[in-house]
């Protein structure tokens, strides 16, 4: 019997930057046992050049990242999520497409780096600040026992990481 492979579907407006940065550390660290997927609500079309920078220097993988519509996963022909979170706050208050399967839904709100203007550097810290984040999140979302709970437990669990502190400091 194989071990069931939990598929995990991040949610922003421009899916291009956190729930990119999300995709990727799951797929890392999430060892077979976790997929993860991202889309956006009104996709940018590309994905932030810093965040494609940070994940390539923390050696994440970046092969097949696309910036792309939440409508390639919706309805009845998509893929069965387990999990869909939501990672900023305006696609969190959209009115979410249909997913097939009944995921249990989590709201992970992490400041947009993207929207940080300043100098290069402070741009670089907003990204590493929300990488940082993210892999917390991510990987208290690994130590779930997800077998063995239902999905109000899980559902309830993945709200107290959405409330986890964000980053303070950087790579």
């Amino acid at each position: 019997m194989t071990e069931k492979v939990y598929k995990v579907l991040f949610l922003c407006t421009g899916n291009s930057a956190r729930s990119i940065l999300a995709e990727s550390i799951l797929n890392k660290l999430g060892n077979g046992r976790f997929r993860g997927f991202s889309a956006g609500s009104h996709p940018s079309g590309r994905i932030n050049p810093l965040a494609l920078d940070l994940l390539k220097r923390l050696d994440f993988p970046t092969a097949g990242l696309r910036s792309k519509s939440w409508d390639e996963f919706a309805g009845t022909n998509g893929i069965h999520f387990d999990l869909v979170i939501t990672v900023c706050d305006n696609a969190a208050g959209e009115a979410c497409p249909v997913w097939p399967g009944h995921p249990v839904k989590a709201h992970w709100g992490i400041p947009d780096p993207a929207a940080v203007e300043g100098t290069e550097r402070e741009k670089k810290l907003a990204f590493s600040r929300a990488f940082q984040s993210m892999d917390r999140r991510i990987k208290l979302l690994l130590s779930l026992p997800m077998a063995g709970i239902d999905q109000i437990c899980i559902k309830e669990r993945m709200d107290e990481i959405g409330q986890s502190p964000p980053a303070d400091n950087a790579h």
